[in-house]
């Protein structure tokens, strides 16, 4: 595209909801157009549809397997809690009222 005419920049003014008069419209078609053309240098890169990249750098994190083992028994679980009812652990509460 090299020239973006003066219904495209109203057509595009239009769409969001712009009003411009008419010595703003040459401006806005000068920076659409460069715009346009910025974006077109971004699709020319070379393999730019194929991977897109979120970091430059790749991580790989080493995890442990998961493993099934035994569980807590209840007395074991609740040995370090602070407070609790019954089976349940007691918090503070936190709703103003």
């Amino acid at each position: 595209m090299d020239k973006l005419s003066k219904e495209e920049v109203e057509h595009v003014a239009h769409l969001a909801r712009i009003n411009l008069e008419e010595e703003d419209i040459e401006r806005y078609r000068i920076q659409l157009k460069k715009l346009i053309d910025d974006i077109d240098k971004i699709k020319d890169i070379k393999n730019y549809d194929e991977e897109m990249l979120i970091t430059p750098v790749t991580f790989h994190s080493d995890l442990r397997k998961d493993e099934i083992g035994s569980m807590l028994d209840y007395k074991e679980a609740m040995k370090n809690v602070p407070a609790s009812n019954g089976n349940f652990v007691e918090v503070p509460v936190m709703i103003n009222e």
